[in-house]
């Protein structure tokens, strides 16, 4: 656990730019298989040219978060690994936030999470999850709060659809 810790804190001293965050959560989810990524499937994942991913990955290996030579696999390092497991997990606590309590599609509460995931501080991610608990787990008198939000969101967007046509904007 301390050394964990340890890690956490040196990762943070990093000081990651929102595009290479982005890649960090790209190369952990392509090797949670194999342990490896390819820049070409990085390059794919994101949408990004291979010479983007060659001067991100150069920049991560500078950063000590990969592992990375020319025309070889990437892979994370210990603290790379640890990095980009936080990325991750944001984005898991968003998405979930954006999809399961404001009841939002989830193809856009999947790219609302990538936009909102390296904006928000650590407080705000930990009691984004702490609501999200609270509201998802039935209280003591059986109430359901996201659901019951849900429904009255269906009942506001009916009610805002029939305004909007009688007035005709």
């Amino acid at each position: 656990m301390k050394t964990e810790v340890k890690k956490l804190a040196a990762v943070k001293n990093k000081d990651l730019s929102a595009s290479l965050e982005d890649y960090l959560e790209a190369i952990f989810n392509l090797s949670k298989d194999s342990s490896v990524a390819r820049s070409r499937d990085i390059a794919k994942a994101l949408g990004v040219s291979r010479a983007s991913v060659t001067s991100a990955l150069r920049a991560l290996k500078q950063k000590r978060l990969v592992n990375y030579k020319p025309y070889d696999y990437v892979t994370l390092t210990d603290g790379g690994r640890c990095a980009a497991a936080k990325v991750v997990q944001k984005h898991k606590i968003l998405k979930s936030f954006f999809e399961d309590v404001l009841g939002i599609e989830t193809d856009v509460a999947q790219q609302a999470a990538c936009k909102a995931e390296h904006n928000l501080g650590a407080k705000v991610i930990a009691r984004l999850l702490h609501f999200i608990e609270f509201v998802t787990e039935n209280s003591e008198d059986s109430r359901n709060f996201a659901s019951e939000f849900k429904k009255f969101c269906k009942i506001r967007s009916k009610n805002n659809s029939k305004t909007k046509g009688k007035t005709g904007k």
